[in-house]
């Protein structure tokens, strides 16, 4: 099963199609089409009319006359028009409605919206024929709230190191999860069932020169949307729109005061339908008034230069002191998250988590990994001849000798009571016995002293590799393997390693 099986038909359930949409896209997809069957659906949800006629009657479309039924805003606008309107509609609705605690849905969507204005303004000033780029850009980083919603933890961890590095966003996820948004947004709108002509671009978004030649032009219009809508949206760096001129120069051979009035037309007609997406402006200005302010500070900072230096030195000092305050707390809270307080190994949360994502990391690059599970033998018998306190040290020192037994990059992490699992990433059945051995062999070593009183202990393990059985597909049954082997290993004597082999035991 690939990763993208994984994601979307067992492990997570993902946002389902919105059933009003499945009957937009079922009847334009008949040969015996008419406006009169699209009408009939839209107008069955009054919410989905209103918002409709809203869009239609808005300055961005600017009508020549009231548009006041569904019917007329087809005749005016046109099928393909209206359909994506509606269809805009029902999936920010639907995705709205299935948000996770702590995104940001209004700034996601206002940035979405941004970048439909901006594609379908770039879009008429090159004169490209595709219809459907405002839709595109409005659903190109769907793949973002999905993904937030699948690992909400890990997904945090995406957003920090994106806003401390300038590492592009689905280069981080990729490295992460193994796959970017843009995957998962575009298999997502595929599963829905929308057309290529949607999903396609989003799909072919970032992979530079690997681009089919058709789609380009869209692909350079798309990265003009997002730059655009993230310099409305965001940090408001002039760096952005420089960008956005060198790619309609290049691209396009469009220069001059027309991408001017691109960007500013951007922003005045988002600002025209965001009442439409019931989304508030939040901070969207038009750049003619970016720029005001933007001379005024000038002003303002050359006529006080010498205070303002003082000020801005002082802040900065306040700022990094914060920042750092706030990374040690951040560090200290994901600690008590994921780590075991006795051993300080990761806990078994944490063992979950990493597990998911090798198993995914595996299955998509088709690379083999292994799993020890480990238990302390007599361990009871510690605990009840010698106290909890005594049992305790034990564990603490065994999780230790497991550390300084593996590599840096592979994972341990206390399973529970005195059981511990060691994750050995790109690393075979063969492989992963020596390192057992050696982890066995380290620990019977390994003389504990407290109060006087010496204790040796012994640990017999498991091991299992995802190769280890032609159809092992989740993680449930290699931890199930591994530990059939630990039961086998205790069987036989304790204090020895036992490996689930390739079709058998």
């Amino acid at each position: 099963m690939s990763p993208f099986d994984e994601l979307f038909h067992s492990r997570i359930r993902l946002p389902s199609p919105p059933a009003i949409a499945i009957k937009i896209l079922e009847t334009v997809r008949k040969d015996d089409f008419a406006f009169q069957d699209l009408a009939y659906i839209i107008e069955s949800d009054p919410a989905l009319t209103a918002r409709v006629l809203r869009m239609a009657n808005s300055s961005y479309y600017n009508a020549s006359c009231n548009v006041t039924s569904i019917a007329k805003a087809l005749s005016i606008l046109g099928t393909h028009a209206v359909l994506n309107i509606a269809l805009s509609f029902v999936i920010c609705t639907e995705l709205m409605n299935t948000a996770t605690d702590g995104f940001d849905v209004d700034l996601f969507w206002r940035r979405a919206v941004t970048a439909a204005v901006a594609a379908d303004e770039t879009a008429k000033l090159v004169k490209h024929p595709n219809h459907d780029l405002f839709i595109v850009a409005l659903l190109q980083d769907i793949g973002i709230p999905v993904l937030h919603s699948c690992f909400p933890r890990q997904y945090q961890q995406v957003i920090q190191q994106k806003l401390n590095s300038q590492t592009p966003l689905v280069e981080i996820e990729r490295k992460l999860f193994g796959f970017d948004h843009l995957d998962v947004g575009a298999e997502l709108l595929k599963s829905w069932q929308l057309p290529e002509e949607i999903y396609l671009p989003i799909r072919y978004l970032h992979q530079g020169c690997t681009i089919p030649s058709r789609y380009r032009p869209i692909t350079d219009i798309l990265t003009i949307a997002g730059r655009l809508s993230s310099f409305y949206n965001g940090s408001q760096d002039v760096d952005k729109i420089r960008k956005v001129k060198q790619i309609l120069d290049r691209s396009f051979n469009v220069v001059g005061e027309s991408v001017d009035m691109l960007v500013e037309n951007t922003v005045h007609n988002t600002l025209a339908i965001l009442d439409s997406f019931e989304l508030s402006p939040g901070d969207l200005r038009p750049f003619s008034v970016i720029l005001q302010e933007a001379n005024e500070q000038l002003s303002r900072l050359y006529d006080s230069y010498e205070l303002m230096v003082i000020e801005l030195k002082h802040a900065k000092e306040k700022a990094e002191k914060l920042a750092l305050e706030l990374n040690d707390a951040n560090e200290r809270h994901r600690e008590l998250a994921f780590k075991d307080g006795l051993t300080d190994l990761y806990n078994y949360r944490y063992f979950q988590e990493a597990m998911d994502l090798e198993f995914m990391r595996a299955q998509r690059y088709n690379r083999v990994f292994s799993m020890i599970l480990l238990d302390l033998d007599h361990f009871k018998e510690i605990n009840d001849t010698h106290g909890h306190t005594i049992g305790d040290f034990v564990l603490a020192n065994v999780g230790k000798a497991v550390v300084k037994s593996v590599r840096e990059t592979d994972i341990v992490a206390r399973y529970g009571g005195d059981e511990f699992a060691v994750i050995l990433p790109e690393t075979a059945d063969e492989d992963a016995i020596v390192v057992a051995e050696h982890i066995r062999k380290n620990i019977e070593s390994c003389t504990m002293t407290i109060d006087d009183l010496t204790i040796k202990v012994t640990t017999s393990m498991g091991i299992a590799s995802n190769r280890c059985a032609s159809d092992l597909n989740s993680k449930a049954a290699l931890v199930s393997l591994a530990d059939k082997a630990l039961y086998l290993a205790k069987n036989k004597g304790k204090n020895r390693v036992h490996s689930i082999k390739f079709a058998g035991i």
